[in-house]
């Protein structure tokens, strides 16, 4: 265990490191570091603490600034608490997953190291950092992925937890992960056609990039050559509040030019940043099945048949090929597809853990559909729900603090700002 302490501005930020069994196996010997950054605010050094669960999977936890303010919703945060930034294990400096993993090993034992990645791993390694932090209980802050890992968090650990903050991250439960996706398909449907509506002459050039995706004629700086379904992934930026404004300003740009080129790279989803937010994605949706690449089984007929559908965290197995990054990751990613899950959530320990606190429910969400949102949230009573159309996916960051602070006053019983 390490700890260093600095001051940012007036903040202080303590940085623990903490060296923790990958396994719950006493005879398994493997240990990873599993880092957190801890924020307090002049004053605030007797709040509670919040621990803040990322998205992804596979992304580790936003780094603290000033100037602008990162995250942009931190002075809301610390208003209230002291703000623990978990790096979740395998990502930022919680022995993070890199290409490096492949070297000196097989398949087999790298997605068996894979499978411990998980929110039931995460969740271990909040205890033990709680733990460390001497408090008998502390509140979650979970976006998206992080909020999935609350949902184990609660099925486990309940008595830890003081209160409970989800935003677009109530995951369904109990439903295989070829219903979640094929429900995405849906919002993805709405969102493209509502884009369309809103920009109609996009729709054919998007028809035309799709025909020179296929004649092979888009080719990223990395020298990836863009495939079709990779080139509609971009609907991916549909899902978040400003995110069309990319796509738009994209596709008014020459697809001969450089500026098309290294635009489309930064708006495409799943890259060799973070492997795992494409290796063990569809797993965020695996409550006790095998996935075998759900989002490809379940694709409906109409995206087959008309190319400018545009699609959104939708992984294809086919990018383990075209894409250069993943292209190491194919052996292990076909494995991982294979892999039978273990339940990460259970309904009746979720209704009997009196958890307390809000979740925001974002009603376009095209990740974690709304339907599915509210059939979780019926198992939890005592958590608020703000739903609101004023957000997508994004709603914590975009809204720089509102809808935590929504969410704050609703679990407090306050008057909502």
């Amino acid at each position: 265990m390490t700890t260093t302490t600095r001051k940012l501005g007036e903040l202080r930020l303590d940085d623990h490191t903490l060296t923790l069994p990958l396994t719950t196996d006493p005879a398994d010997s493997r240990t990873i570091d599993v880092f957190a950054r801890v924020a307090t605010r002049p004053g605030g050094e007797e709040l509670p603490y919040l621990v803040f669960l990322q998205g992804g999977p596979g992304v580790e936890a936003p780094r603290v600034a000033l100037d602008p303010m990162t995250p942009n919703w931190l002075g809301t945060a610390l208003e209230h608490y002291r703000l623990v930034l978990l790096d979740q294990r395998g990502t930022g400096r919680s022995t993070p997953v890199g290409d490096g993993l492949l070297e000196g090993r097989t398949a087999d034992e790298v997605a068996e190291y894979l499978t411990h990645l998980r929110a039931d791993g995460i969740v271990r390694d909040s205890e033990a950092v709680r733990e460390f932090l001497g408090v008998e209980t502390w509140s979650t802050l979970g976006q998206s992925f992080g909020g999935f890992t609350t949902l184990h968090y609660l099925s486990t650990h309940p008595e830890s937890l003081e209160h409970v903050y989800i935003t677009g991250g109530l995951s369904a439960i109990d439903r295989p992960a070829d219903d979640v996706y094929a429900l995405c398909y849906d919002k993805m449907r709405v969102n493209t056609e509502a884009y369309y509506r809103r920009f109609p002459e996009h729709r054919e050039i998007v028809r035309d990039l799709v025909a020179r995706a296929e004649a092979g004629e888009i080719v990223l700086p990395d020298g990836e050559v863009v495939s079709p379904s990779r080139l509609r992934s971009l609907g991916h930026s549909l899902g978040s509040n400003d995110g069309w404004l990319a796509l738009h300003d994209l596709l008014e740009l020459d697809p001969a030019s450089n500026a098309f080129r290294h635009d489309l790279a930064r708006l495409l989803p799943y890259d060799g940043r973070n492997p795992l937010y494409y290796v063990i994605h569809e797993s965020s949706y695996a409550d006790g099945v095998v996935t075998d690449w759900a989002a490809e089984r379940v694709e409906p007929q109409d995206f087959r048949e008309d190319v400018t559908l545009l699609t959104g965290e939708h992984v294809r197995r086919e990018w383990l090929e075209t894409v250069p990054a993943l292209r190491p990751w194919r052996e292990v990613a076909e494995k991982i597809a294979e892999h039978p899950w273990p339940k990460l959530y259970d309904a009746a320990a979720l209704a009997a853990s009196e958890a307390k606190g809000a979740a925001a429910v974002y009603a376009n969400d095209v990740y974690v559909p709304i339907e599915y949102s509210l059939e979780t949230a019926a198992h939890l009573p005592g958590v608020h729900l703000h739903i609101t159309s004023e957000h997508e996916h994004n709603g914590l960051r975009a809204s720089g603090g509102l809808v935590l602070a929504k969410l704050f006053d609703l679990a407090a019983g306050r008057s909502v700002r």
